[in-house]
């Protein structure tokens, strides 16, 4: 009975997984492509574009899930150095598979000024590379993409460390706006 009942178990499990709608996921876009574009709904549920904030510096960051510990460490980092960005022509944007509900309810919860973009359709974080299939569910990996004024991917992260990220971001930030500088003379 036992060994019928973990049979049922596993085909229930195995059709599940086999018959999920699926999103193709891209490879992830490399510094000097053109950064896919999107429109997301903020935890404001307003429409947030990508060309939006042409002229100005992007931070995109996708992340698994909001108010998890990495996460929020992740997010008041990010907050917490929100002036150095402003100060560096650049924006903040959060990106995770969760709704709108959800994103209102962590930037609540630790006080965050900047926007968090739900993406419930998985289609940006998959053109980004950034979608974590794990069998019953799938997250946006953490990663990040440094994106210049005129849309193109400047630097890729692919691996975080979310007690330090904000602080290497600010660092290659100043050396890329510095490069620029130096190029234009």
């Amino acid at each position: 009975m036992k060994l019928a009942l973990l049979v049922a178990v596993v085909t229930i499990f195995v059709l599940f997984v086999s018959f999920r709608r699926k999103v193709p996921i891209k490879p992830m876009p490399t510094p000097g492509m053109a950064a896919p574009d999107f429109t997301l709904k903020s935890q404001e549920s307003k429409p947030v574009s990508l060309k939006d904030f042409r002229g100005k510096w992007v931070v995109l960051y996708f992340y698994p899930k909001d108010q998890t510990p990495g996460c929020t460490i992740e997010a008041r980092n990010f907050q917490h150095d929100l002036p150095k960005y402003d100060v560096r022509n650049a924006v903040v944007l959060g990106v995770s598979v969760q709704d709108t509900d959800s994103h209102k309810s962590f930037c609540a919860k630790e006080g965050l000024g900047f926007r968090l973009l739900a993406d419930p359709d998985r289609t940006t974080s998959a053109a980004y590379g950034s979608l974590a299939d794990l069998l019953v569910t799938t997250i946006s990996s953490r990663h990040t993409f440094l994106i210049d004024p005129e849309g193109k991917i400047a630097k890729v992260y692919d691996t975080v460390s979310v007690g330090s990220h904000s602080q290497q971001v600010l660092a290659d930030l100043d050396a890329l706006q510095q490069a620029l500088v130096e190029k234009r003379q």
